[in-house]
Parts: C-alpha cells; sequence; structure tokens
C-alpha cells in the first residue's frame, strides 16, 4: 500500500480540510499537520497553502497530486500481480469493444473456464476510445479491439477479420434493390453508433477513401448500444453499418437484410477491418500469450 504520509496528502488533497481527513485517517490533526511538513520539507517546496479557513494545493501540489495517484495506480498493478503469482487462482482484466465483447468473446470465454478453472477473466467492454485509455493507465492487462488506434503506442497481435455490412429491415425500400449506392446511404435515416467507437471510426475512414469529407456524414440516430440499434433497424427506423458478427442470428431469421454497397463508379465498397488484441510493451506473461493463442485456435 503507499506509505502513510502520502496517503494522508491524498486524503487532505482530496478532502481540503485537516479535521476531516484526520477524522477518516483515524489521526489527530497534528499528526495530519506534520506528514505534509516532512513531504514539503523532503521535497524543499510547498504543497499546500491556506486561503482563509479553507486549504489550496499550489502548483507544485497539484503536480505532486498527479505523481502520487500514479504511484497509487502503479501500487495497484503491482499488488495484483503478486497476488496471482502466489496464488493457485489467477485474476485477470480484459477490455474488449462492444462487438467483440458482446458478440466473439462470450462463446470463447465459456471455452476458456471450462479449460481452466482456476483462472478468472473479468471483462470489461466499452468503445475502443475508453478501452485504450484503460490500458494506457493499466487498469486492464490486455484489450482487444476493432476500431483504429496508435500502433506506436501499443504492442498488437490481429485476431481475426471482421465485415461491416448494410444491415436494414426487410420493409425498408432497400429490400427491393440487389445494392445501395453510398450516397444515397449517407442522405437516409442513418443509425450509427457513437463517437470513439471502432465501427464508426472505421466507416468514416472509409467515406475519406472514398472522396466524401466529415460534412457528407449525416447521422439519423447516434446510439451507444448494438442491442438498440438492431432493435431500431427490426422496426424500420431507420438502417446502419454494422459487423457482421453482431446480426449473424437475425439475418438467419431474416428480420435484417442486407445487400451490398457501391460506390459512385458501381464498384463494390467492402468494409473489411481487423480485431486485433493490443497490450502495453512489456506486459504481457505466459498466462496472456496462452489466453491469445486459445482465442486464435477458437476463431479457426
Amino acid at each position: 500500500m503507499l506509505g502513510t504520509r502520502l496517503l494522508t496528502f491524498l486524503t487532505v488533497a482530496k478532502i481540503k480540510n485537516y479535521t476531516k481527513s484526520a477524522r477518516i485517517l483515524n489521526l489527530t490533526q497534528p499528526a495530519v499537520s506534520q506528514h505534509i511538513k516532512f513531504l514539503e520539507e523532503h521535497y524543499g517546496v510547498k504543497f499546500i497553502k491556506k486561503n482563509g479557513r479553507n486549504i489550496e494545493l499550489t502548483q507544485e501540489g497539484e503536480e505532486f497530486l498527479e505523481y502520487v495517484k500514479e504511484l497509487e495506480v502503479k501500487e495497484r498493478e503491482i499488488y495484483k500481480k503478486l497476488k496471482n503469482k502466489s496464488s493457485v487462482e489467477k485474476t485477470y482484466n480484459i477490455g474488449a469493444t462492444l462487438t467483440i465483447g458482446g458478440y466473439v468473446l462470450p462463446k470463447i470465454l465459456g471455452k476458456y473456464k471450462e479449460q481452466y478453472p482456476n483462472i478468472e477473466i473479468i471483462l470489461t467492454v466499452n468503445n475502443t476510445k475508453e478501452i485504450l485509455r484503460k490500458l494506457l493507465r493499466e487498469e486492464i492487462d490486455l484489450g482487444l479491439v476493432e476500431g483504429p488506434f496508435d500502433r506506436n503506442k501499443f504492442e498488437y497481435k490481429r485476431l481475426k477479420e471482421d465485415e461491416l455490412i448494410l444491415a436494414f429491415s426487410p420493409k425498408h425500400e432497400f429490400s427491393k434493390e440487389e445494392y445501395v449506392q453510398l450516397e444515397d446511404i449517407l442522405s437516409g435515416k442513418l443509425i450509427l453508433r457513437e463517437e470513439g467507437s471502432g465501427t464508426r471510426k472505421y466507416f468514416e475512414n472509409t467515406l475519406l477513401d472514398e472522396g466524401y469529407s466529415a460534412n457528407d456524414l449525416n447521422i439519423y440516430m447516434e446510439v451507444g448500444s448494438i442491442d438498440a440499434i438492431k432493435a431500431l433497424v427490426e422496426a424500420n427506423l431507420g438502417y446502419t453499418i454494422i459487423s457482421k458478427a453482431a446480426i449473424e442470428r437475425e439475418l438467419k431469421l431474416g428480420v435484417i437484410k442486407t445487400v451490398p454497397i457501391k460506390n459512385k463508379r458501381l464498384n463494390v465498397v467492402n468494409f473489411y477491418r481487423e480485431f486485433n488484441f493490443v497490450y502495453l510493451s512489456g506486459s504481457m506473461n505466459n498466462y496472456l500469450s496462452d489466453f491469445m493463442e486459445f482465442c486464435f485456435d477458437s476463431i479457426i
């Protein structure tokens, strides 16, 4: 755990009151003051200043607070890693984007748990932007994302290729067509995921490649839930661009339809992207490596 003085500083920085901080820490108020004084003398700067009856952090105090917060995150990570090494049961936190976490990983995790009952996988599902943020903060051990990411910041391994397709209700006018032109998709009731999602970002990048600009993207609805998007499409309230993996069941049942998309030159526009494992350099271990291999074998 963090040293007592650093814990005192964190509490005072948050509460901004010595008396209340002492009560929370189960210390006397003079002890709290001594902890802060020791840190200030040790580093040779003032961390806290009085403003009437209140206290505030100095600029140096604000900077020191960020360093201590980083130490707190690192300490949790060290504790988790040491606990895993000394325990029969291993626990790992994995983050996945909505398409992968909702429609690809569940079956794989079920099989994995049967084969490795002593390894606990805790799954966090969010959009690509949030998964990458959690990975950088070491709140998760491994990420599995569907969208673009900075390949200079992360190590990565490709899991599989995914296809994005046009999805609409059998009642929609698109169901009468053999194909739909991209410009017709952009001019109608297009439902898309929120900004930060891999699906949204990949679709936007493909539009740029096809000669369109960001201003050409007219979104009828922006929805964060894949299930909600599918329900809206089934109800014929719009159409969407979505992972084929997410609507396999609906396509088989016939409640959602799809046709190819063509560009201005009437060439088929293929929306293929990658599902990638992403992780920080130096963070890979045997358990995570074995888990990735298990996923590769399960996908084949």
